[in-house]
Formats: structure tokens, sequence, C-alpha cells
């Protein structure tokens, strides 16, 4: 096996000729990259044969993994994966706890099932944290509340300098208890005399709803959401006294 997958056998490339544990291995070596499901031949660990891709050893009988995908040529040991037809791809399961989502076109918790968002294709985009392709990752992907991925790590380490989507800034966990922690500290902070009369207008980040209202260095909480996931728009604070 490889750092990636465990298994009995090395993947003759087509495009290559070389033999490599995964595709992964092969990626990372070369300039080019395996396409898995052109993959016809295997090479045994155990005795070197190299025969046509299947699950065991036509030569000693090793077992090459114990899940096989006869589409992707995936070897490895149970995680439970399934194929899923509509992704084209193998995931890992168990099945019965995923449904695929066709506007998201990705495989999804089904705790999520008529919960979430939908962004069309949104699993065709990379992930905004590093960069890399979400679709085929085998790292799972974690759905914000706005409806965009971000591999599950990713989100994890964005949540350790922050709480909005990279993409379009809404809140990407519930904030609601922050906030009324903010409403606490907003009280107790009275801004300077200059400030205390002053106006200014907000878009929420959250519901995306304008309003007016008292400037705080703190934070202005949306009227309609009460959100202080919010920004000022650019215009110039008015002042009541004017």
């Amino acid at each position: 096996g490889c750092e990636h997958y465990r298994r009995g056998c090395r993947l003759r490339a087509p495009c290559c000729g070389k033999l490599y544990p995964c595709r992964l291995c092969h990626d990372g070596a070369e300039q080019h990259q395996l396409d898995r499901f052109r993959v016809s031949e295997v090479q045994c660990i155990r005795c070197r044969l190299l025969q046509k891709a299947q699950q065991r050893c036509e030569g000693c009988d090793s077992l090459f993994g114990e899940y096989y995908c006869d589409i992707c040529h995936l070897f490895d040991r149970d995680k439970k994966q399934y194929h899923c037809r509509e992704c084209g791809i193998c995931r890992i399961g168990p099945k019965e706890d995923f449904f695929h989502c066709s506007k998201c076109n990705l495989c999804l918790s089904l705790s999520l099932q008529g919960k979430h968002k939908c962004i069309e294709n949104v699993s065709r985009q990379d992930c905004p944290i590093c960069l890399e392709d979400i679709h085929t990752s085998r790292v799972g992907a974690h759905v914000l509340p706005c409806g965009h991925l971000l591999h599950r790590t990713c989100y994890d380490e964005m949540l350790k300098k922050g709480y909005r989507c990279p993409l379009c800034m809404h809140s990407a966990l519930d904030m609601t208890r922050y906030w009324r922690q903010l409403d606490d500290e907003v009280a107790q902070t009275p801004m300077p005399t200059e400030y205390q009369n002053m106006m200014v207008e907000i878009l929420c980040n959250d519901c995306h709803a304008r309003s007016t209202v008292q400037f705080h260095l703190l934070g202005m909480k949306c009227r309609s959401c009460e959100s202080y996931n919010t920004a000022q728009d650019g215009r110039c604070g008015l002042s009541l006294e004017q």
C-alpha cells in the first residue's frame, strides 16, 4: 500500500505504463494525471504478477483490497465505501446514511436532506480555503448554511480565525448565542459623546437587509435578523442632531 490507501497491488498507469500504488502517488510524481477509469492492469505486490484489474491475485490468491470498485479501480480496506453513479466516483459510506443531491451534484448526509441550501454544481468548485478540488477529494466536505462547500479540515481551521464564509461572508455557524453576548457588551460600553447620536446605514451579510442603526465600535446589529454580521455600506454617518 501507500500513505493514501491500504492495498495489495500496484496500478499500471494507462498513460505512461509505470507502476504506482495509487493514482495520487502517480499524480504527485508525474507531470500528468492518471485516469482511474482507464486502468486495466495491476501488479501483485506479493508475487509481482502483472494481470488484469481484479480483487484477488490470479497467481497467489492475495486479496488486493477488502473493497474493490471495478469502475473506479479503487482498492482499499473496508470503509463501507459505495460507488455513486451520479457522482461518478466512490464515496465513504455507509450508503444508507447518504443521499445524492442532484442540484448540488454531491452525496450528502441524510441529516441534511431538505435542510440545506442548494447551489447548482457546488461540488465542482474548488475549496475557497485551500483552492483544491472538493468533488474528488478524499477529505469530506462541510456544507455551510449559505450552501457553499469547504473541506471539513479547512472548515475547522477557518473557525480558529473567523466565523464567516470566505465566499459570501454569511455566518458559517449559528451565532445567536454570541450575538446576545454582544448585545450586553454594546449596552455596557457607551460611545464617546461625539459618536453617541451618529446613525449609519448597514448591510447584513446574513439576511441581506439594509438598516439604519446607531453607530458602535463593537458592532452594529441588523434590525431585520438581529445579526451583528454586518458592514457599513460606505455612506457617511448621519447625526440625529442634524
